[in-house]
């Protein structure tokens, strides 16, 4: 979504501040220091691209889930099978942003070896925005493609109890000059994260997004968590994340269906699955010549007529770049609820929260 100005009853902190207080917070849980500022970064991130319901409002719930223990502090990765362009990952129930790293940074060692690669990860977490890690893929000039399994959230068609996860997928290409272009999606009408953040800030959902325990659609955000989220294009949505949960869940040898748990349920251990494709560009073509073929199509992507209601077309990915462009200058606007529960995380860590940025004056 494009930048918002903040909510009244909310505040507003330079990127950079976040970033410090989330990672000390971390590291007061027994988070080494880089793997605390990888999490920080994830977040922050997500903020600054817009999607506040992959940002700060999470971080309580990660914590809850490292002092109950069913997250592990110090995460370590372990191979479990090597096949060199196919490797097989074992988060051991850490910190599913770290394990996802070490899973790029495999894959694309192995894609530069092999051309293409594999990399298959069992017994992680919650890794945030899928695009963080696709674009780094993207960024060492490989094409990458990101399926995650997730807890239940909706329906199997024609059911009336949630069984299948949203069980979200990114893909990232290098696009030359124009830098990156990435999709992330949940296969749901909307990743549930967004109910998470509308019931947060106190606001109704749009319809179409869910239905409440006994299948009525509602634009209620409580009713829509105790309920179900509908799947995008109907049974289109249903079908691509259950085949998400064969690539991420049973392919992998991770949890898969109901037996995932959710980042928000700080007593049962994920057991989210992964896996990544990575494939890199001069494998299969000169790069020069990749870049032309590319930006070529976001030229002519861009210059299509335009619908009556459209001031412009923009490219996958590009909305978050123009984002975080934004915020990064005016500082990340957090609901008056999310700085609430920081502020409490604040005083049991003994870590002071960061400082706030005057609210702007809406332009007339």
């Amino acid at each position: 979504m494009p930048y918002r100005e903040p909510d009244p009853g909310g505040v507003t902190v330079h990127a950079s501040d976040l970033t410090d207080f989330t990672a000390a917070v971390l590291r007061a849980e027994g988070v080494p220091a880089p793997d605390a500022v990888l999490l920080a970064d994830t977040l922050v991130t997500a903020e600054l691209w817009g999607h506040a319901s992959h940002g700060m409002l999470r971080l309580p719930w990660y914590v809850a889930r490292l002092r109950t223990g069913v997250m592990t502090a110090v995460t370590a990765v372990a191979t479990v099978r090597d096949r060199g362009a196919v490797v097989v990952l074992d988060g051991g129930h850490g910190i599913g942003q770290v394990i996802t790293a070490r899973a790029v940074e495999v894959g694309v060692e192995r894609a530069r070896r092999h051309g293409v690669s594999a990399v298959a990860v069992r017994n992680s977490g919650h890794f945030g925005t899928a695009a963080y890690f696709t674009r780094r893929a993207a960024e060492a000039g490989c094409v990458s493609i990101l399926a995650t399994n997730a807890s239940p959230a909706m329906a199997p068609w024609g059911g009336r109890e949630k069984s299948i996860g949203t069980n979200p997928w990114s893909i990232a290409a290098p696009a030359g000059s124009h830098g990156v272009v990435v999709m992330d999606l949940a296969n749901t009408a909307v990743a549930r994260g967004k109910i998470y953040l509308a019931a947060e800030r106190g606001e109704p959902i749009p319809e179409g997004w869910a239905a409440d325990a006994g299948g009525t659609p509602t634009t209620d955000a409580a009713r829509a968590l105790a309920g179900l989220i509908l799947p995008m294009a109907g049974p289109k949505g249903y079908v691509i994340a259950f085949l998400m949960d064969v690539l991420a869940g049973v392919l992998t040898g991770s949890a898969f269906g109901d037996a995932v748990a959710g980042p928000y349920d700080p007593d049962r251990r994920s057991g989210a699955g992964h896996l990544l494709l990575t494939m890199d560009v001069t494998a299969l073509m000169d790069p020069a010549e990749y870049a032309e073929r590319i930006e070529s199509l976001v030229r002519h992507t861009r210059d299509a007529p335009r619908a009556p209601w459209s001031d412009e077309i923009l490219v996958p990915g590009e909305l978050e770049d123009r984002n975080h462009r934004t915020l990064s200058a005016r500082g990340v606007p957090l609901a008056a609820a999310t700085w609430a529960a920081l502020a409490t995380l604040a005083d049991r860590a003994h870590v002071p929260l960061p400082a706030t940025v005057p609210h702007r004056k809406a332009r007339p």
